[in-house]
């Protein structure tokens, strides 16, 4: 997974078109993009979408309202009969979210779907499950990734800007979004970059997505389709690191030898497994 595109659970159009289009993951939104007076309609428009095509190679999450939310269990009581992929949890306060969403997953999903429903929380948008990321582990076996994201947490701390005037995060912004490559490293899962909003400059989200990927970030969210491909390229091994990769296998022999000189550096065990991930991932 490399991109992830958010759209708007209350125009059937930006939904089917998000779906036929190259996003990795889809992610149908009841949340945010969703007034509270329309979230009976976006419901049926989202199971619409989830009952109709699927293109192969890609995957359809949810995100629904909050736990503690009026509409959250009718949103999962409305989708999960169409058998998404996986639900996106908005605004956990930690790790304890993920299981009580698990738990309602297990009541309410169809049989055959029994624990393969997935979850990628957004987990800076308040500031306890921010700080939770650095104090307790989120490993799940349901937890498919975690995303970080700026623009809640800002509407939290009561901040006027998450950015400087050189389009940079500013220091708690960019402590959340440390604390999230971190946390989804050691649960075993995908760091997911925040969405990029400026969706008309595409230099600046080529730059801060190569960025996010140089740092150890799996994938990034969209708003906008005209987003993936940029993004999607970004996250996508080049055939000099495919050739890099190939030739550390061959030199450490697959791991049989401990470390030896390649290109005038020596490489060993942390090389061998990036080695391993680049060739292991789809051209």
């Amino acid at each position: 997974m490399r991109s992830l595109l958010f759209a708007p659970g209350a125009s059937a159009k930006m939904m089917a078109k998000a779906v036929d289009g190259a996003a990795d993951a889809v992610v149908l939104d009841l949340e945010d993009s969703v007034s509270p007076d329309g979230k009976a309609a976006a419901r049926e428009s989202v199971a619409a979408i989830l009952a109709g095509p699927r293109r192969a190679g890609s995957s359809l999450y949810v995100r629904i309202n909050p736990l503690d939310s009026a509409w959250c269990i009718d949103d999962l009581r409305t989708v999960l009969p169409e058998r998404p992929d996986g639900i996106m949890l908005p605004k956990p306060d930690g790790p304890e979210d993920v299981v009580r969403l698990s738990r309602l997953l297990a009541e309410l999903e169809q049989p055959d779907m029994a624990e393969r429903t997935r979850i990628i929380a957004i987990c800076t948008e308040t500031a306890a499950g921010t700080l939770s990321l650095a104090a307790r582990s989120w490993r799940h076996p349901r937890l498919s990734g975690l995303l970080w994201g700026g623009e809640d947490l800002a509407a939290i701390l009561g901040a006027t800007g998450n950015r400087d005037s050189a389009g940079m995060y500013t220091g708690p912004f960019a402590l959340a979004r440390n604390l999230c490559l971190l946390a989804a490293r050691a649960a075993g899962v995908t760091p997911i970059d925040a969405v990029y909003t400026d969706f008309r400059n595409p230099e600046g989200l080529a730059t801060e997505a190569g960025a996010a990927r140089r740092d150890g970030f799996g994938a990034k969210a969209a708003i906008h389709p005209s987003q993936i491909d940029i993004i999607n390229q970004a996250f996508s091994y080049t055939d000099a690191e495919r050739d890099w990769a190939r030739r550390v296998i061959a030199v450490l022999k697959d791991g049989s030898i401990g470390a030896a000189q390649m290109d005038g550096a020596m490489v060993d065990a942390p090389h061998l497994a990036q080695a391993r991930r680049i060739l292991s991932s789809p051209e």
